[in-house]
């Protein structure tokens, strides 16, 4: 039997640290030897996350005892908030030069660094490491993540509407100036962070939009739609917060259209026909969150508007598995030459 990959999760405290675990635990090739939570240190992970009291896990530990050299690690996930993943990287790659690393963070998402000092409001405080960074959306970049070191996991917004527009705009079927993204999230997207604004009684029974009309998302989907379209383009992009637990549920609203509905939805079935993770559905019929809950999958449904030159593009994916930590996996695997898809098969749960 192959050796194991040693595998640690820095930021195993929160949601995607935790989603993280679940999926490692059952990867045949992977084993977690470190994983950190500097305000739970000393815990076991069970005391945290009492689902994974029966399975033998490495006590929580601050990041700043990790010795990184010791540890050998072959890949590190970094779940940590946004802004404080740049140097804790830059110290672990400088000490550990073998070891490769996913961010799920936002950190090193955008490679312009004047561009992300001015949506998240501080300098990049590693610049040469963003010069190496690659974006992680593994079905797009699946070459470039294969050979790099450190991989910028996509947020979960972006994944959703970044899979079925892609395609699209790189094949010039749509105008790039008529993208409206009306997206909403489930609550987990949030964070684990204890704030008045997320109790129960303050989201249930209702949804709201937020970050209107400045959300740091755009920046993500402007510079990776202008990429595919090979001009600029500035996306429309309205998020919107959902009392359910996981989920990302996006309609795409494209005009201008240079070939008709039937034929986009044809790009996108050759695109993603060999796809472990993206399933097109058939013409006309639309997912739902409840599809994909708990799985690494996309769903993406196209339908004509009554408009001519118009169509209606939907596409659902779990914010905790395809949009952040499944993928996380996903570009694991490819970048240690594990089968892509390996750890990652479950079906959706339902109901």
């Amino acid at each position: 039997m192959a050796a194991k990959a040693k595998i640690g999760v820095l930021g195993a405290s929160g949601y995607t640290g935790a989603e993280l675990v679940r999926l490692l635990l059952r990867h045949p090739r992977a084993e977690i030897v470190l994983l950190t939570a500097d305000r739970r240190a000393g815990k076991l992970m069970a005391d945290v996350f009492p689902q994974f009291s029966p399975y033998a896990l490495p006590t929580l530990t601050s990041i700043e005892q990790a010795d990184w050299k010791a540890l050998g690690l072959d890949l590190a996930f970094c779940a940590l908030p946004h802004g404080t993943t740049q140097k804790v990287i830059t110290e672990l790659m400088a000490r550990a030069p073998r070891t490769k690393v996913v961010d799920l963070s936002a950190d090193f998402r955008l490679a312009d660094t004047q561009a992300y000092a001015r949506w998240y409001g501080h300098a990049h405080f590693a610049p040469k490491l963003q010069k190496g960074a690659v974006y992680g959306l593994t079905e797009i970049y699946r070459s470039k993540v294969k050979a790099a070191r450190l991989v910028a996991n996509p947020g979960c917004y972006t994944t959703c509407s970044e899979l079925p527009l892609i395609p699209l705009l790189k094949a010039k079927a749509i105008d790039p100036d008529e993208i409206v993204i009306d997206a909403k999230s489930g609550m987990t997207g949030a964070g684990r962070t204890a704030r008045e604004e997320m109790l129960f009684s303050e989201v249930s029974e209702g949804f709201h939009a937020y970050g209107v009309g400045h959300h740091r998302h755009m920046a993500e989907l402007d510079q990776e739609f202008s990429l595919a379209a090979g001009r600029e383009v500035v996306v429309t992009f309205t998020p919107h917060l959902v009392p359910m637990n996981r989920g990302i549920f996006s309609t795409i609203y494209v005009r201008g259209l240079k070939a008709s509905p039937e034929q986009l939805h044809a790009m996108l079935l050759k695109t993603y026909a060999k796809e472990p993770f993206v399933h097109v559905l058939p013409f006309g019929v639309t997912p739902q969150t409840r599809h994909v809950r708990g799985s690494n999958m996309t769903f993406i449904g196209v339908a004509a508007d009554r408009i001519p030159g118009r169509a209606i593009i939907v596409s659902t994916l779990d914010n905790l598995t395809k949009g952040a930590s499944g993928q996380a996996v996903q570009n694991m695997n490819v970048m240690l030459g594990f089968p892509e898809a390996m750890g990652l098969e479950q079906v959706a749960l339902f109901p």
